[in-house]
């Protein structure tokens, strides 16, 4: 790893700043909460830009980067705090991309049909598709895996391929968890299912980023120069270190009551406990997202 090695508790990522060229940050849990934005994350990737780093966006949104980016405007994230936006979305548009001539079944909102703009694309039910795309629940916050079963049994009984756009299995909404496309992806791979993940913690996602960073500045940036920011454990820190970069988990995100967050600041044994138990491990933790405490 680094000489960060031994850290465990960080108070911003000021201490980063001369040692990664780039971030690849996470947006849900990060930079916004689903209802707002984090004014000290958006500050804090403001000023590692402005000392001369680079920042890639990478979510696990089932939306192409140019209408997550809309998404940010509306949240009030900063342009400043970021270079360009890799999604789930724009991994799984490629997939559909190459699969034109295919007749597609769709499991998801409506908000999420952006991936498909412009493309001849086909829609059929399960008993006429191809394939399948699944970009979350239809209602996040009445359904549950067990609300779509039948037609997981359904798509399995034709051996039919998923693409899953969104890999997290929960996403935080304001106060709220609500399940993501990845429950459903589980799902079905526990069944037999064959499950195609789009984004994090899957390498193609990663290796975009890097290919969209090395264009940002002209220049490929070695691995070890990579600073991966999440706040999930199973997607963000594991994708980081399956890619072979160093990461810093968001305490404050979807692991927030595991790490004692509801009851007070973070305590470092505590931490360190948690982290014992995970099976990757980030380079460091910290509360937020901010430049210094």
């Amino acid at each position: 790893m680094s000489a960060f090695q031994d850290l465990i508790l960080v108070e911003g990522i000021q201490p980063f700043s001369g040692r990664y060229d780039l971030i690849l940050c996470d947006v849900w849990g990060v930079l916004h909460n689903g209802v707002a934005a984090y004014t000290a994350a958006g500050d804090a990737l403001t000023r590692f830009r402005a000392n001369g780093g680079r920042v890639v966006l990478v979510s696990n949104a089932p939306r192409p980067g140019a209408s997550v980016g809309a998404q940010l405007d509306g949240f009030g994230v900063p342009h400043s705090a970021y270079d360009a936006i890799v999604t789930s979305g724009d991994l799984t548009r490629l997939a559909i991309e190459a699969r034109v001539d295919q007749v597609v079944h769709h499991i998801g909102p409506a908000r999420d049909m952006p991936m498909y703009q412009g493309l001849d694309t086909r829609f059929g039910t399960i008993a006429e598709a191809e394939y399948v795309v699944c970009s979350g629940f239809e209602n996040d916050e009445l359904e549950t895996v067990e609300t779509y079963r039948e037609r997981l049994e359904a798509m399995k009984a034709r051996d039919l391929l998923m693409i899953c756009a969104n890999p997290d299995l929960i996403v935080e909404r304001g106060n709220t968890i609500v399940p993501c496309a990845g429950a459903l992806g589980v799902a079905y791979e526990a069944i037999g299912g064959k499950v195609y993940y789009a984004g994090k913690p899957h390498e193609p996602i990663y290796e975009r980023a890097l290919a969209v960073a090395a264009e940002l500045r002209g220049s490929v940036i070695a691995k070890e120069r990579v600073l991966a920011v999440g706040d999930a454990i199973r997607t963000d820190i594991a994708g980081a270190s399956g890619f072979g970069i160093d990461s810093l988990l968001i305490a404050r995100g979807i692991h927030a009551a595991e790490l004692g967050l509801h009851h007070g600041p973070l305590v470092s044994q505590h931490v360190q406990d948690w982290i014992d138990r995970q099976p990757v491990k980030p380079l460091a933790v910290t509360d937020a997202l901010a430049w210094a405490a």
